[in-house]
């Protein structure tokens, strides 16, 4: 079926689901994992290859395998679309007809398209013939994908094949909610069982048989181990229907009688059942008899749902499995299998280590990182390709509400488990307030509220008698004594930014008593703002106050704004100097919200001052985080110095939120097309625009990872950087037609004002009017009385 549009197309050559086979399935993760991110420019589409009947409905183009003639036909079809702007093929030798596959060849001369491989087996010490055909097809390419070193190295020193050409592209895996195994195993009823497993097509190459014949010593050991055979067997393998390989394996197992520790699951699996069985898995059992296996995808699966593994010495795990991870085994050697499985089974501190470490070293190679990796290696070889729009990931909000419980939303997470040990902080339940609010204006989503009420009642909880807030309590609700040995500034600014940003939903039929719990709240916190030194604090607290200001006009508010922003001009008067436009004498953390807030103030006060100020050092710190067309954050290992070379790496997701949300200020008051797409780009950052092309999220949950490295990303999910992203993915939202949409809808059904507060607006302004008129007859005096104070009014 031909796909009409005018996208750019990439066209897979390969064999295609239903077709039952490792390539078929690699070639839809990949296809899935392009049109995820990037099906807003490209379309892909399938030209299949099979060996019996007819392609799948679905596909662009049809390649007989052992039908010569088609191979030239088809590619003069491909060459027909202009849209089309590359082909990649999956290079198997098997797939093709002739010697060695040899027919791709007619395909190959006829094509005028830009080709790229990916070469899923890579055959050492080739003979001339094997040699001569891969060296061929290789010249018809500027594009190899490989996935492991060692298949790079094979292709280089026994091929002769320029490494320019070649792409190391490591095999995807999927990204999964991560879970215990003890969590995992109460889905199929296996809690008092020790788990091992292995999945896949069955056939002799898998060599399960190894896997059976070590069960006896391990079952001696652990009586209550299950081994879980996953998989239906192999097309190839079954001779005059005859499942010969299958009945071979049934025998074994009665033969040893391992009819209570082995079963059989004779199905294909869908992806969600079997990365479910994966994560019940205590130890995965991978036997390959294969030497020269460059890759397998079932291996990578394994690892991807945390498996300590024990694996065959092939390619792919010698590579990749480190000990970390699992144990390695000679190729059918049961004894050594045997050995392995029983050290794991007998150390579950060693398992539960090895878990999280398969985990980590998997989310690099998710189908969405191996998406950016071959888009990358696609814009190098062939035009039109180099405008790709990126497709929003969808809003989820799952990690945010789990990490949530009846106290408030919890600090950090062990990957993406809650860890209660951790606590809670005012500034988490802030930054969550806030993005909670901004989620109920996009969606209407009325199970918002009970969170929203969750977050007031920790900030009200952390609240003292003279307004101030503590910053920390632990699992238990009581307050940590730290709250006595830190600068709690910061927090209490965030604290007035969120009750401030809460009050932009009076409007939009909240309870009243949620409305009422945080303006109390923040009218209590008012009686000290003033006295906030802390350049970010003050900062903080013009936006909450900027909020309020425009929910319930005050022109103590206004007052308080002026003081606090003066402060902010001081101190930018008092450091910045040339070529150093800036507050501080360093570039530190959440850098952007200094001028945002000085902007913001500047559109109450109405102070030029404040405004020019804003512009000078916004426009500096987009030149320190947006440098030769990449978006940098500031390092946290050491920060940007003044008069010294930045700091490298320690990037984290609160920077990009928060500068983000000052560039679309910025671009709403001014209207500069550079500052929205700055912040698009800023969000790319996310989406994996960063320098280790990895995205910073986790696309199952909306969980954030913590942190970008050097050459890792910090996986846990914690409170600050789940928010932080979310807040940036509803920013972002509200730039798209859909979610323009959205909040017109929404302010709509919202158009009509709760009487109560019309009343309560119409009081404010005439008393508004009351205090000019008293401002004016009081003027000749130094210090006017303080009537925007007054019990009447705070009352009101």
């Amino acid at each position: 079926m031909r796909t009409l549009t005018n996208k750019s197309k990439i066209v897979f050559l390969s064999t295609y689901p239903p077709t039952q086979c490792g390539i078929a399935t690699f070639t839809e993760d990949t296809v899935n994992a392009i049109n995820k991110s990037y099906n807003k420019s490209i379309s892909c589409e399938i030209c299949e290859i099979t060996f019996k009947g007819d392609a799948a409905p679905d596909s662009a183009y049809h390649i007989p395998s052992k039908e010569k003639e088609a191979y030239k036909r088809v590619a003069s079809e491909i060459n027909r679309d202009p849209n089309v702007k590359l082909v990649h093929i999956q290079h198997e030798f098997g797939l093709f007809g002739g010697q060695y596959g040899d027919y791709l060849l007619d395909f190959l001369d006829e094509l005028n398209k830009p080709v790229a491989y990916t070469f899923h087996s890579v055959i050492p010490n080739p003979d001339d013939n094997l040699k001569a055909i891969v060296k061929l097809l290789c010249s018809y390419s500027q594009a190899i994908f490989v996935m492991t070193n060692k298949s790079r190295n094979i292709l280089m020193d026994d091929y002769g094949i320029s490494e320019e050409h070649i792409a190391f592209v490591p095999h995807g895996t999927h990204l999964v909610d991560y879970e215990s195994t003890d969590q995992a195993k109460k889905k199929f009823q296996l809690e008092d069982r020790l788990v091992l497993s292995t999945f896949g097509l069955l056939g002799e190459g898998k060599s399960i048989e190894t896997g059976l014949k070590a069960l006896p010593k391990i079952v001696e050991k652990f009586p209550n181990v299950l081994y879980l055979v996953l998989g239906k067997t192999h097309p190839n393998t079954i001779v005059d229907n005859q499942d010969v390989y299958r009945n071979s394996l049934e025998a074994i197992v009665a033969d040893l009688n391992l009819e209570n520790n082995v079963r059989f699951v004779n199905e294909y699996l869908e992806v969600d059942q079997l990365l479910d069985y994966l994560k019940a898995t205590d130890v995965y059992l991978f036997t390959s008899k294969d030497p020269n296996q460059a890759v397998s995808g079932t291996f990578s699966y394994a690892m991807s749902c945390s498996c300590p593994i024990v694996a065959s010495k092939i390619p792919h795990t010698l590579e990749s499995l480190t000990s970390d991870i699992g144990i390695l085994a000679d190729i059918q050697n049961e004894d050594q299998f045997a050995e392995a499985t029983l050290k794991l089974l007998g150390d579950a501190e060693l398992r539960a280590h090895m878990a999280v470490n398969a985990y980590a070293k998997t989310t690099q190679t998710s189908w969405e990182n191996t998406a950016i990796k071959h888009i990358n290696v696609y814009q190098k070889i062939a035009q039109g390709l180099n405008q790709n729009k990126i497709t929003y990931p969808e809003i989820k909000m799952d990690h945010l509400r789990a990490m949530t419980t009846d106290i408030g939303m919890v600090q950090f997470c062990k990957i993406s488990e809650p860890d209660l040990t951790t606590g809670y902080t005012l500034d988490d339940n802030a930054r969550a307030l806030i993005t909670m609010c901004k989620h109920f204006k996009l969606t209407a989503d009325r199970s918002d509220v009970a969170y929203m009420n969750t977050y007031v009642n920790f900030i009200e909880r952390c609240q003292l008698s003279n307004g101030d807030f503590i910053n920390y309590v632990d699992q238990y609700n009581v307050v940590e004594p730290r709250n006595e040995d830190e600068n709690l500034e910061d927090s209490n600014g965030r604290a007035i930014w969120a009750l401030g940003y809460i009050q932009t939903l009076r409007d939009e039929n909240l309870p009243a008593s949620l409305i009422y719990k945080a303006n109390a709240c923040l009218e209590k916190a008012l009686i000290s703002v003033d006295k906030l030194t802390s350049p970010r604090a003050m900062a903080f607290a013009i936006k909450g106050l900027y909020y309020m200001y425009n929910s319930v006009p005050s022109a103590r508010v206004v007052q308080l704004i002026d003081v606090l922003s003066e402060r902010l001009i001081s101190i930018y008067t008092h450091t910045s100097s040339t070529n150093w436009n800036w507050f501080e004498d360093k570039l530190t953390y959440a850098n952007s919200i200094l001028p945002e807030a000085l902007l913001l103030s500047s559109q109450i006060t109405g102070k030029e001052t404040s405004q020019q100020i804003a512009v000078e050092s916004m426009e500096f710190l987009i030149s320190k985080m947006f440098v030769d067309g990449k978006f940098k954050i500031i390092s946290n290992k050491g920060w940007h110095s003044k008069g010294a070379i930045p700091h490298q790496y320690g990037e984290q997701p609160i920077e990009a939120s928060y500068m983000m949300h000052a560039l679309d200020l910025f671009y709403k008051t001014f209207g500069n097309p550079a500052h929205k797409k700055y912040m698009k780009q800023a969000f790319d950052w996310f989406l994996g625009d960063n320098h280790l092309n990895h995205i910073m999220f986790n696309p199952i949950t909306g969980g954030c990872y913590d942190g970008l490295e050097k050459e890792n990303v910090n996986l846990n999910q914690g409170a600050e950087s789940t928010v932080c992203y979310l807040s940036a993915r509803l920013l972002i939202e509200t730039y798209t037609s859909r979610g323009i949409e959205a909040l017109r809808s929404n302010a709509n059904e919202h158009a009509t004002e709760n009487v109560s507060l019309i009343i309560m607006k119409e009081f404010l302004n005439n008393r508004r009017k009351e205090e000019e008129a008293q401002k004016e007859k009081y003027s000749f005096m130094s210090t006017p009385p303080n009537l925007l104070g007054s019990s009447k009014l705070k009352k009101a």
